[in-house]
């Protein structure tokens, strides 16, 4: 009985490298858990820079309205009407229009693009909490 390890293995079936169970399952686990961490933390940058973008493009917006009003002031007819400059006028008073319909239209796209970014956040965060508490419940079973 001298050829059998302390299982009761034959040496001679047994590899240098022994398999260590408990090890192999916890690596297997971890990397999917790291993978889903990694995955919630990239969600959460994601909404912050999609909310980023959005503030900037506004902020944008807002200043090519206030360029277009600015110069509208500035050229402003004295005294006379010009009807080539009043057309010209309600061409800039479009654009700002467009401008703000660009906006409203922006802040809804951002806002369904960050319900969408927190669902996908929901359901990765409910599966990391289920794929950690399965590692652990199945590490306290193999300490056992």
């Amino acid at each position: 009985m001298e050829n059998l390890n302390e299982n009761g293995i034959p040496k001679e079936y047994q590899s240098e490298n022994t398999w260590n169970t408990s090890e192999k399952i916890g690596s297997v686990g971890k990397a999917k858990v790291d993978s889903l961490k990694d995955l919630v933390i990239e969600i959460n940058e994601m909404m912050k820079q999609r909310e980023i973008l959005s503030k900037r493009f506004i902020k944008e917006g807002e200043n090519m309205k206030a360029n277009i009003h600015n110069f509208l002031l500035e050229n402003s007819p004295k005294g006379e009407d010009d009807s080539e400059f009043t057309r010209e006028r309600a061409e800039l008073r479009k654009k700002q229009i467009d401008i703000s319909e660009l906006q409203l239209n922006e802040k809804v796209n951002c806002w369904r693009d960050i319900a969408l970014l927190k669902k996908e956040l929901r359901e990765d965060t409910k599966e990391l909490s289920e794929k950690e508490s399965r590692a652990e419940m199945l590490g306290k079973i193999l300490e056992e």
